[in-house]
């Protein structure tokens, strides 16, 4: 299910001020898939974020991201800045295996009479990994936790837009189940109308057969109608149909996640549809069939939305 809230906040430690803004936005999906961008230096608030946001959220792709800047402040002005919490210094085993390396490079060029430009110490520090620098994670404890007090009610406020449009859309789906209703009761009117019919061309039928093959006993041709009535009746599609419409009222009333259950059910739905478009041989039955399958993909559309 779509869903979207967005906050700001600033929140006060003893390593600064920090300036945050949250986003989490959820399109529709089959399971629950969770994806968070954040900064790699707030240990430990994805995992509580992962383990917050299913008791609210079941189905659907949802993406969580937060920026946080630190904000300098000085006797004039207050400038914004990316995060400084981090920490400058030496790698020493870095440094020592760049250092390896350097004299290997050297000792293979003099075996090959080269001679290789001095090395400056601004060179060393260039290579990879020499400058160590990580974030402070001292600092940033105090700051995941006041961030976790911050997405509570950020989480709150998504789930309550999502449960206002899966309001919206259950108003939908069940006009939709209103008109499936109607068409089935039609259905029931234009199978009775059509067995009245039938009767009159098999009976029709019979006596043509009777006719152009008399030598073949009358019982045969009886019991060969008799089955073409069976597999032409409705009536269980019909039957099934309106047990349908039924669960499907019962999951829209429900105060719980049935999306699945409803696109489960859609599909029975959608079976019964088709073969009653298969049985009818008739075209006012077909065509009502035909309207059920449209109002059938409709709401199964409307379905892969809901949680």
């Amino acid at each position: 299910m779509t869903g979207y809230a967005a906050s700001s906040c600033e929140i006060a430690t003893d390593s600064g001020v920090f300036a945050c803004q949250w986003e989490i936005r959820s399109v529709n999906g089959r399971g629950l898939d969770l994806r968070f961008r954040l900064p790699d230096w707030l240990e430990g608030l994805e995992p509580a974020l992962r383990k917050r946001l299913p008791e609210v959220i079941k189905r659907g792709h949802v993406t969580t991201s937060l920026r946080v800047t630190r904000r300098e402040h000085s006797e004039e002005t207050a400038s914004e800045s990316p995060d400084h919490s981090a920490v400058h210094g030496l790698n020493g085993q870095a440094l020592d295996a760049a250092l390896a390396l350097l004299r290997k490079i050297e000792t293979h060029a003099a075996a090959h009479h080269l001679t290789l430009q001095p090395v400056s110490a601004a060179d060393i520090l260039a290579m990879r990994g020499v400058i160590d620098s990580g974030p402070d994670l001292s600092a940033a404890a105090p700051l995941v936790a006041a961030l976790l007090d911050h997405a509570t009610p950020l989480i709150a406020d998504f789930d309550a837009n999502r449960a206002a449009e899966g309001a919206a859309m259950a108003q939908v789906i069940d006009r939709q189940v209103i008109t499936i209703a109607a068409l089935v009761h039609e259905a029931r009117a234009a199978a009775s109308e059509r067995r009245m019919d039938q009767h009159i061309a098999l009976k029709s039928a019979l006596q043509r057969l009777q006719e152009t093959a008399p030598h073949v006993e009358a019982g045969r041709f009886e019991q060969e109608l008799a089955l073409i009535a069976v597999k032409t009746d409705v009536t269980e599609e019909l039957d099934r149909l309106e047990a349908h419409i039924a669960a499907a009222r019962l999951l829209l009333a429900a105060k719980q996640p049935n999306g699945r259950k409803l696109d489960f059910l859609m599909q029975e739905f959608n079976r019964e549809a088709n073969t009653l478009c298969s049985k009818s041989q008739n075209p006012k039955l077909t065509r009502i069939g035909l309207d059920l399958k449209t109002v059938i993909d409709q709401m199964r559309e409307q379905i892969q939305n809901l949680e």
